[in-house]
């Protein structure tokens, strides 16, 4: 891996730079102290500024420039992180359709769906979000009970419930995942839809977080209905298209910028009372910054293997875990440290503080993740598996007996 921008690299970094320098100005507050407080209002800047960052080539930067990316590669979405990060200034509103729901869309749509969406998705004219988790199917998503019930004309008709859906509140459309068929194995009966959110059925309802916003729902879906035009992908081939969202997602938590470095969590605690003198302190300072340090070459590591043709797999859901888990006990540290002011919801650190642990849930728990890599990139034995091979139905039979 090469930890220095080649010339190219270096131009195009400086090309971002000057942009944001001339732009920032206008980028909307949308955390911590001058945030805008009403979420209409918010959104709305959030969209416009979304559409500035399309003009500018940083939002969609790894979409092929048919679709009105930028058609570059993941080192320069890194560097947009970056240098987004450096400037104080937010990414992309939609950051679940245009990271995740948009390319899978490219993957998997139809000539027809690319039309329809992809444009005003990345434009942030219609937001995606991603209903994917139940009640209790969140780890084994591939236990979903949601049901499409195919009808004589073609159509389906959803029932069921999902739950942490980010950003439902004002979506359009919502990609998601609902058995098909319960009487093959339960990979094998899903299939993935695109679902207008205000259709006639779903009752969004918010989930008050500990920071006290309500970015997370809960959805319901009482027979609604959409098209067989609706089906992302095949129909039963929805864990394929699940997949894909997922490597996405893990890839896009693994790598992106989310507020805390080495640097900066050791800066926020060094000058409080005690601290330097406190040799316990020190060494959480030195364990954790350790892996946020490690954490961000092995980032490093992924972007060059990508760079050079090589596809998001399961090792890099240990990108995830890793800079998670040491973001969260940096938080923690900073918290036991500076005390109850580290929480102040204006406090640079009180947001990342009361949101980080919720990531640890997202992309895939952290013990799904390891079971994964344990088995998948370190070659251990799996799980002993009791639903191989059986018929959902039959599962669902087991369960309630």
């Amino acid at each position: 891996m090469d930890l220095n921008d080649s010339p190219e690299q270096a131009e195009y970094r400086e090309r971002v730079r000057t942009w944001l320098r001339d732009n920032a100005a206008d980028a909307p507050r949308v955390r911590g102290e001058g945030m805008i407080q009403d979420e209409d209002e918010r959104v709305a800047a959030w969209r416009t500024w979304q559409r500035r960052l399309v003009e500018g080539g940083l939002c969609g930067v790894t979409w092929p420039e048919e679709f009105g990316g930028a058609g570059k590669g993941p080192i320069e979405q890194v560097i947009v992180n970056q240098e987004l990060a450096q400037a104080g200034v937010p990414g992309p509103l939609d950051f679940i359709g245009v990271g995740m729901m948009g390319p899978a869309i490219i993957v998997h749509g139809t000539d027809e769906q690319k039309r329809r969406h992809l444009g005003p998705l990345l434009h942030g004219d219609e937001v995606f979000c991603q209903l994917f988790s139940e009640p209790a199917a969140g780890s084994d998503l591939a236990g979903v009970t949601t049901r499409a019930v195919q009808q004589d004309d073609g159509s389906f008709r959803i029932t069921g419930q999902k739950v942490w859906t980010t950003n439902a509140q004002f979506s359009a459309y919502g990609v998601l995942l609902a058995r098909t068929d319960a009487d093959v194995p339960k990979h094998k009966g899903l299939t993935m839809f695109i679902v207008p959110m205000d259709a006639p059925g779903v009752t969004i309802r918010g989930l008050r977080q500990i920071s006290g916003e309500a970015e997370f729902n809960e959805v319901f879906l009482d027979e609604v209905e959409v098209g067989a035009d609706a089906v992302l992908g095949q129909v039963g081939a929805g864990w394929t298209t699940a997949l894909t969202v997922l490597m996405f997602e893990r890839l896009a938590i693994g790598t992106a910028p989310i507020g805390y470095s080495a640097e900066r969590f050791a800066a926020a605690i060094a000058d409080a009372p005690g601290a330097r003198e406190d040799s316990a302190v020190r060494q959480e300072i030195g364990r954790i910054g350790t892996e946020l340090i490690a954490s961000r070459f092995n980032g490093h590591r992924m972007i060059s293997e990508l760079a050079g043709g090589g596809v998001p797999g399961p090792e890099f859901g240990l990108a995830k875990v890793t800079m998670v888990s040491a973001a969260v006990d940096a938080g923690d540290l900073i918290g036991d440290v500076l005390g109850p002011d580290a929480l102040d919801h204006d406090d640079e650190w009180g947001y990342m503080i009361s949101f980080l642990p919720g990531l640890k849930s997202a992309g895939g728990t952290e013990e799904i993740l390891r079971n994964t890599i344990g088995e998948r990139v370190l070659g251990l034995p799996p799980e002993p598996r009791l639903d191989k091979g059986v018929p959902f139905s039959e599962l669902r039979s087991r369960q309630e007996a």
